[in-house]
């Protein structure tokens, strides 16, 4: 979600160095924006922070570069601290002294609006924010991801790819919509391929839904360019419900009277399934609109 909010940044001539988890590389690759996976710890980070700042401002060649921290968390500030480069951010958690720019948290409708009201602080100019999230895979992720449609006899836009899973916090999967069985089936007997690519330990439950393709092992950056080739995503509350969307797809999010629409997917192609849940009839309506095989 804060794709929108570090293109900006881009567009008013700022270089982008990235610090974010193991995933982070892969997720942008498409970008083109450098990412350095951030040290586990607080003082192998704080270390990692200053010799990145060494590295980037080596021999004169750039102005000593800002820390922006799209976390809210007190040791993001601390690391900063620490590593010698002065950050900017919501004032949050006590952290304020830590910042060498500390801004007012607002309350917000959307959690990704937080982004980009904290890039319209740092640049002191408002902005609407942008329809799209506009995250592009990279092109060899797009062609690995075509070279495994096409191994299992599949083409761009000629299936659907179900995310029948929630997150690690939904401990008594109070987020998974429970009509995915039947809407496996449902395709199933109108001849529709549907995808489905398990994390780990998602695989029994994969299994578990009749005549879907079932893809293991697939690298975040080729999830992602599946999504964007899949001619609609049929989504939980999780994670590649929002990369669907930050990709384009066409979207179905489900979120059911456990998810808050705060975080919710956005886009324009996101169709929005909130509080009570859907039956299966009205996902398969939704699902087929705009499907012409």
């Amino acid at each position: 979600m804060s794709v929108p909010s570090l293109r900006r940044l881009e567009s008013a001539g700022y270089a982008l160095h990235l610090v974010g988890k193991s995933w982070a590389p892969r997720l942008l690759a498409g970008t083109g924006w450098p990412v350095t996976v951030r040290a586990q710890g607080l003082l192998a980070a704080a270390r990692q922070m200053r010799a990145l700042k060494a590295q980037l401002t080596a021999h004169g060649a750039a102005p000593a570069p800002w820390a922006l921290l799209m976390t809210k968390s007190l040791s993001s500030a601390l690391e900063a601290r620490l590593g010698g480069v002065p950050a900017v951010g919501y004032a949050y958690d006590g952290r304020s002294l830590l910042l060498s720019r500390a801004f007012k948290l607002p309350r917000f409708d959307h959690a990704s609006f937080a982004y980009w009201q904290l890039v319209s602080d740092f640049l002191g100019k408002a902005a609407p924010y942008p329809t799209e999230v506009g995250l592009n895979p990279s092109a060899a992720q797009t062609r690995e991801a075509q070279a495994l449609l096409t191994a299992h006899g599949l083409k761009p836009g000629a299936y659907f790819l179900f995310c029948p899973f929630s997150g690690p916090d939904d401990r008594e999967g109070r987020k998974v919509w429970p009509g995915f069985g039947a809407l496996a089936q449902e395709f199933r007997a109108r001849g529709i391929a549907v995808v489905v690519c398990p994390g780990p330990g998602e695989e029994a439950s994969s299994a578990a839904l009749a005549g879907v393709i079932i893809l293991t092992g697939v690298d975040l950056g080729v999830y992602a360019a599946l999504l964007a080739l899949a001619h609609t995503v049929i989504a939980n509350d999780t994670g590649p419900g929002h990369l669907a969307a930050a990709v384009g797809s066409r979207l179905i999010s489900i979120y059911g009277p456990s998810s808050s629409a705060a975080w919710a997917p956005l886009g324009s192609n996101v169709i929005l399934m909130h509080a009570a849940w859907p039956s299966v009839g009205r996902v398969v309506e939704a699902s087929l609109e705009t499907y012409h095989p």
